[in-house]
């Protein structure tokens, strides 16, 4: 009996879970809006809120495995590193590092994963950009987990799922 859960990345990002009953869970990471950026100019960025992002982890994975007795996998999505896309790079680092000090200050053991990987298993073929992406994994999420609550993309409970059968191949 196994928690499965995903992270994916950034502010912009979520997490989704899924428990050995069946159920799950989809919710956006905790942000703080209108942080004053650390740069000489003016300038405004999105912060993850560690406190809540800790609360959420504590809620929906460490206080239900204690209950449950059984272990969580937690994937985080890769960051994306482009030197092209300067400011989204900066923005996927910084909250991969607060993610991972939340993260390690829980005990939770993680994996990285890359996006390509779970895309391939979980969305149809023939997705093109970024766009058709985040309208097929609405779609396939909106099929697959009919109680989930999505925003823009359902990325981290169709992850979770991506985990959860990769791991049943191997038992």
């Amino acid at each position: 009996m196994k928690i499965y859960s995903f992270l994916d990345n950034g502010v912009s990002g979520s997490l989704g879970v899924i428990y050995p009953n069946g159920d799950y869970s989809w919710d956006p990471t905790p942000v703080r809006k209108k942080c004053l950026d650390y740069t000489k100019t003016k300038k405004f960025i999105t912060r993850i809120d560690v406190t809540k992002f800790k609360e959420l982890l504590t809620e929906k994975l460490i206080d239900v495995s204690k209950e449950l007795k059984c272990g969580v996998i937690l994937g985080l999505e890769r960051p994306m590193v482009n030197p092209t896309r300067f400011n989204a790079t900066r923005s996927a680092l910084r909250a991969l590092e607060a993610s991972l000090i939340v993260i390690e200050e829980l005990n939770i053991p993680y994996q990285y994963e890359d996006s390509k990987a779970w895309q391939a298993v979980m969305l149809p073929k023939g997705i093109v950009g970024a766009d058709e992406q985040k309208k097929a994994s609405l779609d396939v999420g909106k099929r697959l987990f009919p109680k989930g609550t999505f925003k823009t993309d359902a990325d981290s409970l169709l992850a979770a799922e991506y985990l959860r059968k990769q791991d049943n191949r191997t038992l």
